[in-house]
């Protein structure tokens, strides 16, 4: 069973930089588009940043400029790159995998278990 895990949130003052990454478990063949969403209290979970396989990244109005989502094929693992946080930043943080293809088989629509983002002063 693949597992998508997360590591990086925390607690930071606004103005601030945070870096996540996420990595799967298991014997990885190729993953295609991987990103980053997040889920404030009481508000949908929203896509913040995705990226291709091929390099091709997408963001959300609200980071554009300020975050930036990158990928290492070779270690299978994404990374989102947050400088200038807001307080309005303050989430929960998933990773997402949409296709990924181990060496026995494909699966689609991958979520990490999350991590806390809180921007604060």
């Amino acid at each position: 069973q693949v597992q998508l895990v997360e590591s990086g949130g925390g607690l930071v003052q606004p103005g601030g930089s945070l870096r996540l990454s996420c990595a799967p478990s298991g014997s990885i063949f190729s993953i295609n588009t991987m990103g980053w969403y997040r889920q404030a209290p009481g508000k949908q979970r929203e896509l913040v940043a995705a990226i291709t396989s091929g390099g091709s990244t997408n963001y959300a109005d609200s980071v554009k400029g300020r975050f930036t989502v990158s990928r290492d094929n070779a270690k299978n693992t994404v990374y989102l790159q947050m400088n200038s946080l807001k307080p309005e930043d303050t989430a929960v943080y998933y990773c997402h995998a949409d296709r990924i293809t181990t060496t026995m088989s494909m699966g689609y629509n991958y979520w990490g278990q999350g991590t806390q983002v809180t921007v604060s002063s």
